[in-house]
Order: C-alpha cells, then sequence, then structure tokens
C-alpha cells in the first residue's frame, strides 16, 4: 500500500508522486485509485486502479542514490542484446520497457547506441522503432537518475560519461 506523498516509477511516465488516494465511479461501481502526478510533467495526472494487481505491481520504488551509482558504476560492463530479427527484436524490447529493470533498461539504451553509432558510421540511421525504444529507455532511466541525483535531464549523460571517465582512469 503506497501513501500520499510517496515517489514511485510507473510505467513510461517516469518518476511520479502519489498525490493521494481518490474514488470515483467505474461501471456503476466505487473504486479507488492512486492518483500520480509525473514530476516532469506536474499538469498530467494518472489514475491506477487500487485492485488491479498488474497496474499496481508497475509502480516501482525510487532507486536510492548508493544504487543509482552502482548501476553507473556497472553500465561498461553489461552485455550487449542485439537482436537480428526486427520483430522479435521489437517484441522483446518492448517488454523490457514494460518491465522497468534498470539493468535491463541499461543494457537496452547501451545495444542501441552503439547500434545507432555503427549506423552511422555507414551512413545509414536506426531503424525508427528502434529509435523510438531508444528514447523510451532513455527517458524512463534517465527521469529516475536526474530525480534521485536532483540534476536536470540534459546533465545525466554528462554525469554518466563523468562518473565512468573518472573509474576507468
Amino acid at each position: 500500500m503506497y501513501k500520499a506523498g510517496t515517489f514511485v516509477i510507473y510505467r513510461n511516465e517516469g518518476v511520479c508522486e502519489i498525490k493521494g488516494i481518490i474514488q470515483k465511479e467505474f461501471r456503476d461501481k466505487m473504486m479507488e485509485y492512486y492518483v500520480l502526478n509525473p514530476v516532469h510533467n506536474k499538469n498530467a495526472e494518472v489514475l491506477v486502479p487500487k485492485n488491479n494487481a498488474d497496474l499496481v505491481a508497475k509502480m516501482r520504488d525510487v532507486l536510492s542514490k548508493e544504487e543509482i551509482m552502482a548501476i553507473i558504476r556497472q553500465m561498461p560492463d553489461e552485455e550487449v542484446i542485439w537482436i537480428d530479427n526486427e520483430e522479435i527484436r521489437k517484441e522483446k524490447y518492448k517488454e523490457i520497457i514494460s518491465e522497468g529493470d534498470r539493468i535491463k533498461l541499461v543494457r537496452l539504451i547501451k545495444t542501441l547506441y552503439l547500434h545507432k553509432e555503427m549506423q552511422k558510421k555507414s551512413g545509414r540511421k536506426l531503424h525508427i522503432a528502434d529509435e523510438r525504444i531508444l528514447k523510451d529507455a532513455e527517458h524512463i532511466l534517465y527521469d529516475e537518475v536526474a530525480f534521485v541525483l536532483n540534476i536536470s535531464q540534459n546533465e545525466v549523460v554528462p554525469f554518466i560519461n563523468e562518473q565512468l571517465f573518472a573509474v576507468s582512469h
């Protein structure tokens, strides 16, 4: 059970504050909903039915600063997870986005970023579906990193690079 004032990660919304719990009628039945406000879009409001275990399970606790720093430190060691078959790749990558596992998101971002660089060198672009998935993964992960470290989203990549460079030298 989550309380008002708690911050969570919710699906593709990124970091959200739980503003409270409300009751609304749905199909002639009163239901309780968590009211979420994405921190980077104060005008948005997301309602999550409390009795829908699948949707509530997509609300995850925000990581601590120590957990974020540990993930950043292990980024260079994460494996690349490229899948040649476009349909399988799209399905698997969407699954990773949906799960929200931060390590899998790091692998996904690393994979697509490296593939994008390879494509660029040969004068091609990243497939549009892969580009969209990369943007979604970056949004989810970088939103949380920015929130936890109290930096802007524009500062996330330079911060990560600085940390990785400091560790490797």
